[in-house]
């Protein structure tokens, strides 16, 4: 549990709960740098409960967090200079897009948390302010009926909530808008590609050791020259699905995902085959069998790497994503079973 820069208590009519700032901290940055990148990832979270941000009166909004301290964090330095009530909702440290998706940030864990934090007693207006992302997990009526709390969903992004306030709670279109810009697309690679890493070693390495049986030459001779290919071949597969193509997602043809990256895949596949035209004699069956090979490995991990970030995606919907999977897993895996087949042959091509 991470601390949420609680600077103190701050009493209430329903007893002291913690108070804390709209200062982002450098500890703070380097926290959320680091969750990104998978380090203490599931234990980057605050304790569920109610938080007085600055001073806030019996008339100050309500606003509704996930306890991923990023959400936290991005949530209280949006009202920087204004008081407010954060009621932190325990979404298993996860963010609220993808908690209200699971069920975590949802129906029974809000009024739950309404109740326990005796919020009827704090304020006297009863409603609460939901983010966006937050909807399809939260139903309004259910927690209307159960809490007599009201709740309005804020805008999309945390950044707004200032102006909303201010409109008494009416949001413009643009508020309503969530986009998938390229900031946001390049911030969410580092965990994918931190979980990608895990078993796209160990596939280089088992490929670069087996390089080393079959080939002209000897053992180690081998290992070096048709090992590091296979490294690089598995290094670039995953670069495309796991990094270019999300970043590259909106110039990318193609709807599927699986398209879009599977189109990195073999610009980045033909790369290869150029260098090894270059390196090795294009005309033996061995060279041959070595290109296909990569022809067919590359964009098929690299589509299956891209289909990853769907569920990140505001291009994508669940049934969509459900159709894609249907379609495309299957070939993929065709891709990845033929592929290695051929590269087995070129280690042993005469």
């Amino acid at each position: 549990m991470s601390n949420p820069n609680q600077t103190g208590t701050y009493d209430t009519p329903a007893g002291p709960v913690p108070q804390v700032t709209s200062e982002v901290t450098t500890a703070d940055r380097r926290g959320s740098f680091l969750a990104r990148w998978s380090i203490g990832r599931m234990d980057y979270t605050v304790e569920p409960g109610l938080y007085a941000l600055g001073e806030p009166d019996s008339k100050a909004p309500v606003l509704v967090s996930a306890n991923y301290k990023m959400s936290f964090d991005v949530l209280r330095e949006s009202m920087a200079g204004r008081s407010a009530w954060i009621l932190v909702l325990d979404t298993n440290g996860v963010n609220v897009w993808c908690a209200a998706g699971k069920g975590t940030f949802g129906t029974a864990e809000l009024a739950k948390r309404i109740d326990e934090s005796v919020l009827d007693q704090v304020v006297d207006r009863k409603r609460v302010i939901v983010p966006q992302l937050g909807a399809p997990g939260v139903a309004a009526h259910e927690v209307k009926q159960r809490t007599g709390f009201s709740v309005r969903y804020g805008p999309v992004d945390c950044a707004d909530l200032p102006a909303y306030l201010d409109a008494r709670g009416k949001a413009t279109p643009e508020m309503r808008r969530k986009r998938f810009d390229l900031r946001e697309r390049t911030v969410l690679v580092p965990v994918e590609l931190v979980g990608t890493l895990k078993w796209g070693g160990l596939a280089a390495v088992i490929l670069a050791l087996v390089s080393g049986l079959g080939g002209p030459s000897g053992y180690l001779a081998n290992l070096v020259n048709y090992g590091s290919v296979a490294v690089l071949g598995i290094v670039l597969a995953i670069v495309a699905g796991a990094v270019l193509t999300p970043i590259l997602l909106p110039w990318l043809p193609g709807r599927a995902f699986a398209v879009k990256g599977a189109f990195v895949g073999v610009l980045s596949a033909g790369a290869l085959v150029a260098l090894l035209a270059v390196v090795r004699d294009p005309s033996a069956w061995a060279t041959r069998l070595e290109m296909g090979a990569w022809m067919l490995l590359i964009p098929a991990i690299a589509a299956f790497l891209a289909m990853n970030f769907t569920g990140a995606s505001t291009y994508t919907s669940m049934s969509g994503v459900v159709k894609e999977m249907r379609r495309a897993v299957p070939t993929e895996l065709a891709g990845v079973v033929l592929g290695l087949g051929l590269w087995i042959g070129s280690r042993w091509a005469g």
